[in-house]
């Protein structure tokens, strides 16, 4: 994917989420890739990077600052991306996410993080219906079986949704593509 108007979404890379045990990939390896996309979208300069995590409205699992609550160490938000807190499955539902992705006039979306059925799926479901081209970064997300994972990504597929690999979302200019 290239252009002025992609955003890489990164959903739910928490230390508590990471640290679960994940099919067909671990944790640690799905931030390994979502790190190399984010360094891509960097290096590429003309890209937006969006890190999303989940709290719960009540704040009883210790709010933003609790240990478990951070994300992993090597995905903690730069000055220039945007940080977005949800209390559900879906990214875009009471958040600021789509006025954010209006704003900068973003047309495209690269979405990868944890877990594929869950908040990643339903980030996706929602972005294609509010029109935007997306793409499920198979590789760089994972489910707790490796079923669940393939399962969503079909399901994400037919809905219009495109899957690929590192490889394929990062920016041409990284690629030299």
């Amino acid at each position: 994917m290239s252009g002025a108007r992609t955003a890489l979404i990164l959903v739910d890379l928490q230390q508590w989420i990471v640290d679960m045990p994940w099919s067909p990939t671990t944790g640690t390896d799905v931030v390994k890739s979502c790190v190399r996309l984010r360094d891509g979208f960097a290096e590429a300069d003309a890209h937006t990077v969006v890190l999303v995590r989940h709290l719960r409205a009540d704040g009883r699992d210790g709010g933003a600052e609790a240990p478990a609550n951070r994300l992993a160490p090597a995905l903690e938000p730069r000055a220039d991306e945007r940080l977005v807190t949800k209390d559900g499955l879906d990214a875009f539902q009471g958040t600021d996410l789509r006025e954010h992705l209006n704003g900068l006039a973003v047309t495209r979306l690269v979405l990868a993080g944890l877990s594929t059925a869950h908040g990643v799926a339903a980030t996706a479901a929602t972005a294609v219906s509010l029109g935007y081209d997306v793409l499920v970064v198979a590789d760089a997300t994972a489910s707790v079986s490796e079923a669940e994972h393939s399962g969503a990504l079909a399901r994400l597929a037919r809905l219009g949704v495109r899957v690929g690999l590192v490889e394929d979302a990062l920016p041409r200019s990284v690629t030299g593509g």
